[in-house]
């Protein structure tokens, strides 16, 4: 198991994630580089060709920058934008805005960046509010807290239509766990990596001793979270079995994705 993931670790690293993403998601047009149309998944928007839109675009960018260390900036400063789209995401973030810009360097070297938008935590109606009063900064702040290294172009910034967004490359060469074809033994030592890594985070965020005391010496907080781990993939069975029914009866409209 430690070969293969070493083996997958050593071909994410060969190339840089936006250089991978390249040549699936930009094209030369009229000898000018541009984020390929690929609807419904990604497309440029109308208000694009507003007057006005650039220059919006741009105070945004430098309302981002600021939000950067100034060593990220230096960095930053490199590259300069030359197109940007609309990205359909994921179930996660379903119905939010989200897009992705394409900056390229002196040197021809790309890199994509994806604003995302953040809303209110559905905590705070029982943690209360959070001390940020910008939702992508509680993003940003949050995860700076808890990962020992984040997204080096991690920030924030007020978008359209006074969206909060948080800003992060489109991918930082991570590497997806292939869940699907681990065994028992393999699943439960990815579960204590993950476990681990929560737990770090906890103890990086507040008080590693409250957190302990918290939870005490008996079983009962790990009994609760295998109870609400078993009630949450009964919900997802369930709540899938309702998509399919919708969109057997025409209720609901998909769109299946094409393997590439």
């Amino acid at each position: 198991m430690k070969k293969r993931a070493r083996r997958r670790v050593e071909k994410a690293q060969q190339d840089g994630a936006s250089d991978a993403d390249y040549p699936k998601l930009a094209e030369m047009v009229s000898g000018q580089v541009h984020i390929k149309d690929q609807p419904p998944l990604i497309f440029h928007m109308d208000v694009q060709r507003e007057e006005g839109f650039r220059a919006f675009v741009e105070k945004a960018l430098a309302d981002y920058r600021d939000t950067l260390p100034e060593d990220r900036r230096a960095l930053l400063d490199r590259y300069r934008l030359v197109d940007l789209a609309i990205k359909v995401v994921g179930i996660g973030s379903v119905g939010r805005y989200c897009a992705i810009g394409l900056f390229m360097s002196s040197s021809n070297q790309p890199l994509f960046l994806q604003f995302k938008q953040a809303v209110t935590s559905v905590l705070e109606p029982y943690a209360g509010k959070s001390l940020h009063g910008h939702s992508g900064q509680r993003v940003v702040m949050g995860q700076r807290l808890m990962q020992s290294s984040s997204d080096i172009f991690l920030g924030w910034v007020t978008g359209l239509e006074g969206r909060e967004i948080y800003v992060r490359q489109l991918r930082d060469t991570k590497v997806k766990p292939l869940v699907e074809t681990f065994n028992r033994g393999v699943l439960e030592t990815y579960g204590k990596v993950c476990g681990w890594a929560l737990a770090r985070a906890h103890g990086r965020a507040s008080h590693p001793w409250l957190v302990s005391g918290y939870l005490g010496t008996s079983d009962v907080f790990d009994k609760a979270m295998g109870d609400f781990a078993v009630a949450y993939a009964d919900q997802t069975e369930r709540d899938h079995a309702a998509l399919k029914t919708a969109v057997r009866a025409g209720t609901i409209r998909i769109h299946v994705e094409e393997d590439r």
